[in-house]
């Protein structure tokens, strides 16, 4: 999107160096790496990051007034509420699509918000290798708020471990050798010693969880949550007898469950910002809009884009038997914006925080960025094309 740092890294790219750098980063934890990456980085100027941060700034403002709760008094579905709730989101997350208007100018458009972890290790480690081979252009980082490698690891172990040993705190996943996030998971264990556990592991002594590990019960002080309740509610007969999470267990969360589903779509159609795109609860509907085909239809709480209908008719809103649980949104014309040799490449970028107990306000650490030709972002709308996939965004200081 910078045309002179586009131009420049296009002309210097070389397969040779892609591969190599590949090699390298696969040879971290070989085979763990279950998603494409991309060939090339995104960059972004000045305008374009004040605009993200801008709109995220709005969001966390509403999160922390007073409506906030009153809003989503009612976004955890019956049955899905777990106790002891904290104060704060540990982990906050927004997805913004990046579009062009009239102006030809380019903007930032909301396309998801999370209460919910992201690949935080891998996105440390990813940028530092990547740079062996395609270095940074000058006055750029994937970093914010004065963050570089090191002091981003530190501060994320700090975060994750709290005042725990990590023998005391686990990565709590389903299956988590089986996700495809995986390298995210062995990433966290061999920079912070944080061992991934699957759900079926975790055993209860009183209200005291632990798993065993050779034998010995190892007992769990704080979890890092990354179990998808919508996914849980999928596997459980796979998964066979659990403990009984939503119990008064003597853990901490990071973050606590609630927060996945009150910082979620759910949210969306209370936020009034020029780069949020208007959306509304589809129980809300006093009419089905006629211009359909300027809208997208989304299950709440699904993942990973499974249930969202882009081209919507108006039969598939007539069908919807709990019309609760979706939201209707204007859709977001992604743009054409990222020039790659065989065509040019739509971007999304992810913006990462985590917010500390103790702190006022979240910090923006890092983010991802997703490179996509399909009709949405994501692997199964891009397979056998190149210049796709998982990568990371440069902005300018």
């Amino acid at each position: 999107m910078i045309s002179t740092l586009r131009k420049a890294y296009n002309q210097s790219f070389t397969k040779e160096k892609y591969e190599a750098f590949l090699k390298e980063l696969n040879s971290l934890h070989p085979g763990a790496i279950d998603f494409r990456i991309a060939e090339t980085p995104i960059y972004i100027d000045k305008r374009l990051k004040q605009q993200m941060l801008d709109t995220s700034s709005y969001i966390i403002q509403h999160i922390q007034s007073p409506a906030f709760k009153q809003e989503v008094a009612h976004a955890i579905p019956n049955g899905e509420f777990f106790p002891n709730q904290n104060k704060i989101p540990h982990c906050l997350v927004f997805d913004f699509g990046i579009c062009k208007n009239k102006k030809n100018e380019m903007f930032p458009a909301l396309i998801e918000l999370q209460g919910f972890p992201s690949l935080y290790a891998f996105q440390g480690v990813y940028p530092a290798m990547f740079e062996k081979y395609f270095p940074a252009p000058d006055g750029y980082s994937t970093f914010f708020n004065g963050y570089q490698y090191q002091t981003y690891l530190d501060t994320l172990k700090n975060f994750f471990l709290g005042s725990h040993q990590p023998s005391e705190v686990i990565l709590l996943e389903i299956k988590p050798h089986e996700q495809k996030t995986r390298i995210d998971f062995y990433l966290t264990e061999s920079l912070f010693g944080i061992k991934s556990v699957c759900v079926s592991e975790l055993k209860l002594e009183g209200n005291k969880p632990y798993y065993l590990l050779n034998k010995e019960k190892k007992y769990i002080k704080r979890i890092y949550n990354r179990v998808i309740i919508d996914e849980l509610n999928q596997e459980k007969d796979a998964l066979g007898t659990l403990i009984d999470f939503q119990g008064d267990i003597d853990v901490e969360w990071l973050p606590h469950p609630n927060w996945f589903y009150q910082i979620s779509k759910y949210l969306l159609p209370y936020l009034h910002h020029p780069f949020i795109p208007a959306t509304s609860f589809l129980d809300d509907l006093t009419e089905i809009p006629n211009d359909l085909e300027n809208y997208v239809l989304k299950p709440l709480f699904s993942f990973a884009g499974q249930g969202v209908i882009i081209d919507v008719k108006a039969s598939d809103i007539e069908n919807i038997k709990d019309p609760s649980n979706w939201i209707l949104q204007k859709k977001v014309q992604y743009a054409d914006c990222i020039e790659t040799p065989d065509g040019n490449a739509k971007a999304e970028i992810r913006l990462m925080y985590i917010w500390i107990e103790e702190d006022d306000e979240p910090i923006l650490l890092t983010n991802l960025a997703r490179l996509s030709k399909g009709k949405m972002i994501g692997t199964r709308y891009n397979k056998d094309k190149e210049w796709v996939g998982g990568t990371v965004a440069y902005f300018e200081k």
